[in-house]
């Protein structure tokens, strides 16, 4: 979940980083998984011979990329390492390349063939997502595919963009996403200044090269050397973006695609930004609605709005005074924005958010400043990866449109009507790419998949990051588009807990039995 990393690290979508989430929601969903097998054969399994026809490039100058073997080393226990060579720029694949690394989880039974995956961010590295497969996908799936994630070039290992020390993202983190005057203001452009800078200085032409485009001309690259004719692929979040690229760059390549958590792919920056922050509202007001409903006396008061203007208010508190933690931090109101709306992406958080509020309401920012961090893949020991940097370059590229500081009052009233909590926030993030130095070679592209085989788009009717809106509007958008939409909360459908959803992609996936377009379950 990466976008309310707002207004300094990102101009568009808190698209959530599965990758980054499901190392905690593991811990409360155990139905249908397969365990893990720490006996496992360590052995690397051999490549697969190619399909006939699989590495056949798309122009003659990619050759030697399409045509390249995966080397695999055992790594991680039982998973599978390797390094793919792609062009930095696919303008120039005579110049320079960068790796990106690859890992393989082995199918456990009678193998069917690869299945690529992509948690989202943009940013989130899809090695962490495919190496937790166990937990991510259930058993049917993990006996016949081998999982292969890769850090899409910018994240990760692959080549990652730079943009800042540990200790100035820190300072970005905690600093108030909506400034309150003019000091503030001017503190807040200071800061996205050095994180545009900083980005520029410390990646140089990478950071050119980043764009969605080039990652799913990656991704078939990718296709090619894993020898598969057409690739299977379950994108997450953001990965439903990139798989809808894929899809409309390479339609004859498309065997069954997982659009899970969908993006409407029309949008730009400030109706996303917009729609997500009506989003995250309806995920907050879900959540207060349930503690009044279930609670004999909700800590938050005896009804909704009560329980949003206790929210509201402790946010301001915090914002005056920060809280203490149990290290030398203090909770800022940055900070208290990433631990609250954190929670909200899987239901099962839910009792973790109220755990953290109870504390902070009585003076301890530890709760949520955990939950931030888990938000921004940070430890003790640092940051365990570069997604709240990477997720700037790459969205900023897609589409670097911003407002001016100026121009943002004129924003907030459609914002606050669309979100009373978060909306200001969100307008506030418009402003984000206005310091991006990076400009791409890409042409945009209008997304229709036409002539791809059916694409299954699936959303969530309380989604908090996609809403079910953007599920349908890229299922209408696809002209071989399915929607398959799951009735519930959190963010994205498979493996939270609805049977009919895990059967029906479950049934696409292996057996190739496409729902009847707009499914319910």
């Amino acid at each position: 979940m990466k976008k309310l990393l707002v207004g300094l690290l990102v101009a568009a979508l808190v698209l959530a980083s599965v990758g980054t989430l499901f190392a905690v929601v593991a811990s409360f969903r155990d139905s249908g998984r397969a365990p893990s097998d720490p006996g496992a054969d360590e052995t690397p399994s051999q490549s697969q011979s190619p399909e006939s026809g699989a590495t056949d490039p798309p122009t003659p100058e990619l050759e030697p990329f399409y045509s390249q073997s995966l080397e695999w080393e055992s790594c991680e226990g039982s998973h599978e390492c390797a390094q793919l060579t792609v062009p930095l720029d696919y303008a120039q694949p005579d110049g320079e390349t960068i790796e990106l690394a690859l890992l393989r989880v082995p199918a456990t039974g009678d193998r069917e063939g690869s299945m690529v995956v992509n948690p989202g961010g943009p940013g989130a590295p899809g090695n962490d997502y495919a190496a937790a497969a166990d937990r991510v996908f259930r058993a049917p799936l993990l006996r016949a595919f081998d999982v292969v994630g890769f850090d899409p070039r910018g994240t990760g290992e692959s080549a990652p963009i730079d943009c800042l020390t540990d200790e100035r993202l820190d300072a970005v983190r905690a600093f108030d996403p909506d400034p309150d005057d003019a000091a503030e203001t001017s503190e807040f452009v200071a800061l996205s200044k050095e994180f545009g800078d900083g980005c520029a200085r410390l990646s140089g032409d990478l950071i050119n090269h980043v764009s969605t485009i080039e990652a799913a001309r990656d991704m078939d690259v990718l296709r090619a050397a894993l020898g598969d004719d057409q690739l299977t692929y379950f994108g997450a979040s953001y990965g439903t973006k990139l798989g809808a690229t894929y899809a409309e760059l390479f339609p004859d390549r498309v065997g069954r695609f997982v659009l899970d958590g969908a993006v409407d792919v029309s949008l730009d920056n400030r109706q996303l930004s917009l729609e997500q922050a009506a989003g995250f509202e309806t995920a907050l007001r879900a959540y207060v609605q349930d503690c009044v409903d279930t609670a004999a006396d909700c800590f938050l008061g005896d009804s909704v709005d009560e329980g949003l203007a206790t929210i509201s208010a402790l946010l301001d508190d915090i914002d005056a005074d920060p809280l203490p933690t149990s290290d030398d931090r203090m909770l800022q109101v940055g900070n208290a924005f990433y631990g609250l709306v954190m929670p909200l992406y899987v239901r099962e958080y839910w009792p973790l958010l109220s755990t953290a509020l109870r504390s902070a309401l009585d003076g301890q920012g530890q709760g949520l400043m955990q939950l931030a961090d888990i938000y921004a893949s940070r430890s003790s020991e640092g940051y365990a990866d570069n997604s709240a940097e990477a997720i700037f370059a790459i969205n900023c590229l897609d589409d670097p449109s911003a407002v001016t500081v100026e121009q943002v009052d004129e924003e907030i009233p459609a914002f606050e009507e669309a979100s009373p909590t978060f909306g200001s926030v969100f307008a506030w993030s418009l402003t984000g790419c206005s310091t991006s130095q990076g400009r791409t070679t890409e042409e945009p592209l209008t997304i229709d998949a036409r002539g791809a085989a059916p694409i299954l788009v699936v959303g969530t009717t309380r989604d908090p990051a996609t809403p079910m809106k953007w599920a349908e509007a890229l299922a209408a958008q696809l002209k071989p588009g399915v929607l398959l939409r799951r009735d519930g909360d959190g963010h994205t459908a498979y493996n939270a807990g609805n049977e009919c959803i895990d059967t029906a992609i479950e049934s696409y996936l292996l057996d190739g039995d496409v729902p009847a377009d707009q499914t319910s379950c």
